[in-house]
């Protein structure tokens, strides 16, 4: 699947959005009860991204999880980064 199919798709999932910095790439904001869920959650996806060698780009402030996905070496937006977000849905299902 070309970049421009991942792009069509990650338009289908709630709230993930194009990154305006002229990258292909989607970022999201992911919000908690608190910290400790916040922390949770990075933990999750970072198994994850162990796993699957694919690390997201992002950034926690307090009850806030803001995740970015792109494939670096690609340069642009991959299986990976939609499966990437796939799971990092199903993950913040077990926070809402």
């Amino acid at each position: 699947m070309e970049c421009k199919d991942y792009n069509q798709k990650f338009e289908e999932i709630n709230g993930w959005e194009k990154t305006s910095d002229g990258r292909e790439a989607y970022s999201k904001l992911f919000k908690f009860a608190d910290f400790k869920q916040a922390f949770s959650f990075m933990t999750s996806i970072a198994m994850k991204a162990e796993q699957i060698n694919h690390h997201p780009e992002w950034e926690n402030v307090y009850n806030k999880v803001t995740i970015t996905l792109t494939t670096h070496d690609k340069g642009g937006i991959t299986e990976l980064d939609y499966d990437m977000a796939l799971f990092s849905e199903n993950c913040f299902k077990n926070y809402i």
